[in-house]
């Protein structure tokens, strides 16, 4: 294993965020298509700020949406990992897995290769349920969700995205581990 990474699945190396990611990751979350079920794309600020505090939740609880690189040449792919979600609802507080890649490697099976092997990491943290969101428009990240086991739980109002109607509502999954 590349001792730069906290853990490898067989395509992709898993880190904490470096300053030199800002650029690309930036980019990704600046894409309209990339950012078409969130709010809004986010500014190089909003970028920066997420990295700090993905460093921070990795510190505080040994996981975070985590810095992903192909292993085959290093490029930087996105993040995968795992979050924390606080906001109102009836399974929070609770830790949730998520993925954001870059639209050149949508569709290779990346974020289901990377999400499966995040699920074995947060066995090792001792966590025993894990849940996911997205809209319940958003087939790309559903059809993740069930690729890696995980179940339909409900369909919610999410308090967060009541000033964005088009977002609603959100489907959550969940997996025991």
């Amino acid at each position: 294993m590349d001792s730069s990474y906290l853990f490898q699945s067989q395509r992709l190396g898993f880190r904490t965020w470096h300053t030199s990611d800002l650029k690309e990751f930036s980019a990704m979350n600046a894409d309209p298509e990339t950012m078409h079920y969130f709010q809004k794309p986010y500014s190089d600020e909003e970028s920066l700020a997420l990295m700090k505090r993905m460093n921070s939740l990795y510190k505080e609880k040994g996981h975070c949406y985590f810095a992903v690189d192909l292993l085959e040449n290093g490029d930087f792919v996105g993040m995968i990992g795992l979050g924390t979600k606080t906001f109102p609802a009836h399974f929070t507080p609770c830790v949730d897995i998520g993925w954001r890649i870059q639209k050149k490697y949508w569709n290779q099976g990346l974020a289901s290769d990377g999400a499966a092997k995040c699920l074995e990491f947060a066995k090792n943290l001792d966590l025993t349920l894990v849940y996911a969101l997205a809209s319940s428009q958003n087939s790309a990240s559903i059809r993740v969700m069930q690729k890696i086991g995980m179940k339909y739980d409900c369909d919610f109002e999410h308090p967060d995205l009541i000033d964005h109607p088009r977002l609603q509502p959100c489907s959550l999954y969940k997996i025991g581990l």
